[in-house]
């Protein structure tokens, strides 16, 4: 199965969250979209947390620059 980019993901997020604020859905199909947002909302933090660590920050040191990775706390 082919993984989902975090835009494809907080697309479908944002149209989930639209059809469910709407408000024209059955309980049921109300329900399967809670869920499916759900799901989406997870997999984008899942992407963010990702990408945090592989972020990494400007450190100077003795007038040079050099990199480190970002602190997790």
């Amino acid at each position: 199965m082919k993984e989902t980019s975090f835009e494809k993901a907080l697309e479908n997020l944002e149209r989930t969250v639209d059809e469910l604020e709407a408000g024209e859905l059955s309980l049921d199909d109300s329900l399967k979209k809670y869920e499916e947002g759900v799901k989406l909302a997870r997999m984008c933090q899942e992407k963010l947390e990702k990408a945090k660590k592989r972020i990494e920050k400007l450190v100077k040191d003795d007038g040079k620059f050099s990199t480190e990775p970002l602190d997790e706390e």
